[in-house]
């Protein structure tokens, strides 16, 4: 079996289809089929059910998976490692960040990255907590930042805390609860509230406070960033939680401390065996916390 023939079979089981595959391989779908057919001939095996609808793994394409991309991750950064044992560091580093991330200034941090490594690719995006930490034990990322509830697993990765964060209130300016100096969550269980996606790290966690207190979670708007929060508390549809620094930087809201409010743990994370760039990137990491 060759490179190639692994990437294609690889991006097959993570897009579910063999069109989407074949885009982002940038290969026509034939070849890319083509190939796999090579590749399921040598091993004696199937690694995909096909059907008119989807493309699934089968038992042997399960098996294959985290294999490959040992070996393809393998592949990949003998260059890179040759060329850090004489001092250049090159390759490719994959950043993700939650939306809501105030600890750092990524985008700042990056750019004096780019300035020492040029020879770097850099590549970033912005994702869920829970999908970001299975993306750097996959090594599909090299290094996140996610905000977690306290006790959530962070096995399979290196960490490192960055702050630790409690949830503030944000209401409208005209609601009646803003004559009071501090909330409890029992007088949120009754109010409209906006809140993360159910099922994300962040949801979670508002989710178990109220639970945790016997109170009812009164999610009426769903959303995916920061922003969007602000925007259905700024026009009074509903009332927030969010951690103090997002709160910090809304307009027109009014914040208060909640007594017994959730709690977030915001983590910079990385893989075990780190590439060279992924390594460069988390010791200017480490300089850019002690010079604060």
């Amino acid at each position: 079996m060759n490179l190639k023939q692994i990437e294609y079979a690889l991006a097959v089981a993570e897009t579910g289809s063999f069109t989407g595959a074949a885009e982002r391989c940038h290969v026509v779908q034939s070849a890319l089929s083509h190939q796999i057919a090579k590749l399921e001939e040598l091993l004696g095996t199937r690694l995909f059910e096909r059907s008119s609808r989807r493309v699934r793994l089968t038992p042997a394409g399960e098996a294959f998976v985290p294999n490959a991309r040992i070996a393809l991750d393998a592949a990949r950064r003998i260059a890179d490692e040759v060329a850090a044992a004489t001092g250049e560091v090159r390759g490719r580093l994959s950043i993700g960040e939650i939306s809501s991330l105030t600890e750092l200034d990524l985008v700042d941090l990056l750019a004096g990255f780019h300035r020492e490594y040029p020879k770097v690719d850099i590549r970033w995006l912005m994702g869920k907590s829970e999908l970001m930490i299975g993306d750097v034990r996959e090594r599909r990322l090299d290094v996140a930042f996610i905000g977690v509830w306290p006790g959530e697993s962070l096995d399979g990765v290196e960490h490192r805390l960055l702050a630790r964060e409690e949830l503030v209130a944000v209401l409208p300016l005209e609601h009646r609860l803003v004559i009071h100096s501090c909330l409890s969550l029992a007088q949120l269980e009754d109010q409209p509230l906006v809140d993360f996606q159910a099922g994300t790290g962040a949801r979670r966690q508002t989710d178990e406070a109220f639970t945790a207190a016997g109170l009812r979670h009164r999610v009426q708007f769903e959303v995916g960033t920061t922003n969007l929060i602000e925007k259905f508390v700024q026009r009074g549809l509903a009332l927030g939680l969010v951690a103090e620094r997002v709160a910090a930087g809304f307009q027109r809201v009014k914040v208060l401390p909640v007594s017994d409010a959730p709690v977030r743990h915001v983590y910079a994370i990385w893989s075990k065996t780190p590439t060279p760039a992924a390594s460069a990137f988390i010791r200017l990491l480490e300089r850019h916390l002690a010079a604060r």
